[in-house]
């Protein structure tokens, strides 16, 4: 059976045939409007909405003829000069304190907003050193963005105490007016550097050198006291120094000519940089070694007639004279130090007779050991390393033999011997702990790095009873003090093309039964007869730390007051 189309009269279908149906549907959803014929929007809705915006079309022809009509020109000009600038945000730098946080060297703002650097203890000027500020052009744009360690400390711990600059996002109009910041980088600030220095201590120990320098026609004078258990440095002077305020900023004009003209030399630092002939602090190593090499015994004696004559090879009858500073008569090795009878060094050092002496090679090789001729390695720049002559040196340097008196004046820390005050306090320091040679340091609570003298232990206590009695029977009298025990020798060095000028030297350690400090003083370039003099800073410098009852003469009180 064939099964028929059937076609329908009217393709659409009545709304109500399918909302007949859809109500009998089990899903009718009436929320959805199934079901209903949704209503048209009203006259009154299209009447507010068409009237909405016309507003809404009126406010943007009024704003937009203010633009383009009546502010044109003005918006032009200010959108033409906007602009956006980044800009450095200068890194704090970090501050330097002394062993017990007085501040040395800070940060303060200026009259003019911008932060500078303030070095509040002037005898440290050396020491700390001074910085650079960052340096514009002709237009005011920075070429330099950086405060940079120029001298000293700063100059040493430059990167430590730099920190890291930041960058600053400034949008600014046409008028100049900032219109919006914000930091892109955050500068980061330096690192705090906490010195072993003692700022009191400082204070006081230049005082003593300014005061007797002064008073006495010395043009120059340093001095260093260091821990002999560590090498940690408590004081360290240069005179005459700088105001590294006036460095830094380079506002005085004036008083950086008179720098300049100073004779003492404010910008060397004398404590590590300047070289000179020690004179007879050099006679305790030449001793430690004499008796390490048993060319001496503690009991070998030497008759000081002040002088000795040695025959002219080349002239027969007439003889080389080689004078002491006086005739002492019979000495032994204590006695020797104490009094410093240039006789006996002679003789250990060259020969003499039927003494036997260490000669050149060895005389040098003491020397060494104690660290003359080298670098400290302290933590300062521009430290020199002095000079300890030997015939190779003379030949090299003058084309020139070398001769037996050469050896004599070596083994008294004369002819061509050059020391700084640092190395000095350093060899002291060893005699007075057993034979450790540390290296030096300014930082506070640092790794003690050291090197083994190579002089016997009873060596170095004959010697250590040879500076004691210096001190309660001989040259260094004026340290014999009653409330705190010291060991010293004294120095003096002729110096200038006639001799007539002194270099005074004092070094030592105190106290003697249990040594904790090592010191050393030297005086430049003073009237002849002035050799003794720089005992006299450490008397003064004593004396001040007993009137204000300082630990370092077995006193109470700490030094923690800041430093004037």
């Amino acid at each position: 059976m064939k099964r028929r189309r059937i076609r329908s009269r009217d393709p659409e279908i009545a709304p109500d045939e399918i909302f007949l149906d859809a109500s009998n549907a089990p899903a009718f959803d009436r929320a959805r409007f199934e079901g209903r014929i949704e209503k048209p929007l009203s006259h009154g809705t299209f009447f507010y909405l068409m009237a909405a915006l016309a507003l809404l079309f009126f406010v943007l022809i009024i704003r937009t003829w203010n633009l383009q009509i009546t502010g044109g020109a003005a918006f032009a000009q200010q959108s033409a000069y906007n602009s956006l600038e980044v800009t450095t945000l200068f890194a704090p730098r970090g501050i330097i304190t002394d062993v017990n946080g007085i501040i040395v060297a800070e940060n303060v703002e200026s009259e003019d907003g911008n932060v500078r650097r303030n070095y509040p203890v002037s005898s440290l000027g050396q020491i700390i050193g001074y910085v650079s500020y960052p340096k514009k052009d002709a237009k005011g744009i920075y070429y330099d963005t950086n405060q940079t360690g120029i001298a000293g400390l700063e100059a040493e711990y430059d990167s430590f105490l730099a920190g890291k600059n930041g960058q600053l996002l400034t949008e600014t109009d046409a008028f100049g007016r900032v219109r919006s910041e914000g930091t892109i980088v955050k500068a980061e600030e330096g690192r705090t550097l906490r010195l072993s220095i003692d700022a009191n201590l400082e204070r006081l120990f230049a005082r003593a050198i300014i005061d007797t320098a002064s008073s006495h026609g010395f043009i120059a004078g340093a001095g260093v006291i260091m821990d002999v258990g560590s090498g940690a440095v408590r004081a360290i002077v240069s005179h005459p120094s700088y105001d590294p305020n006036v460095m830094a900023n380079s506002s005085s004009p004036g008083i950086l000519a008179a720098y300049a003209a100073n004779p003492g030399r404010p910008f060397l630092d004398h404590a590590v940089s300047g070289v000179y002939a020690p004179g007879s602090v050099v006679k305790p190593l030449i001793a430690s070694g004499a008796l390490t090499d048993g060319i001496i015994t503690p009991h070998t004696v030497i008759d000081d007639r002040g002088f000795i004559s040695i025959p002219d090879p080349y002239r027969p009858g007439k003889s080389f004279v080689y004078r002491g500073w006086k005739a002492l008569g019979p000495v032994d090795v204590r006695k020797a130090i104490a009094w410093s009878s240039d006789i006996f060094f002679y003789t250990v050092g060259g020969g003499f007779g039927n003494q036997k002496g260490l000669g050149i090679d060895r005389l040098e090789y003491w020397y060494r050991q104690f660290g003359l001729g080298s670098l400290t390695g302290i933590d300062l720049p521009g430290e020199t390393s002095g000079l300890v002559p030997t015939p190779q040196w003379k030949k090299s340097t003058f084309n020139e033999p070398w001769y037996l008196g050469d050896t004599y004046f070596t083994a008294i820390g004369q002819y061509s011997v050059q020391v700084t005050p640092i190395q000095m306090v350093r060899a002291t320091a060893a005699v007075a702990n057993g034979g450790k040679l540390f290296t030096p340091t300014l930082i506070a609570e640092q790794t003690p790095i050291y090197t083994t003298v190579s002089a016997s232990a009873p060596a170095l206590t004959v010697v250590r009873e040879g500076m004691r009695q210096a001190v309660t029977s001989a040259l260094a009298g004026a340290l014999n003090l009653s409330y705190i025990s010291v060991a010293a020798k004294t120095g003096t060095a002729e110096t200038g093309v006639r001799n007539q000028y002194d270099n005074s030297w004092v070094t030592g350690f105190f106290p003697y039964e249990h040594p904790q400090y090592a010191f050393v003083v030297v005086l430049e370039r003073g009237p002849a007869g002035s050799g003794s003099q720089a005992v006299n800073v450490m008397r003064e410098l004593f004396d001040s730390l007993y009137a204000e009852n300082s630990p370092y003469v077995g006193g109470t009180v700490a030094t923690n007051a800041l430093a004037q």
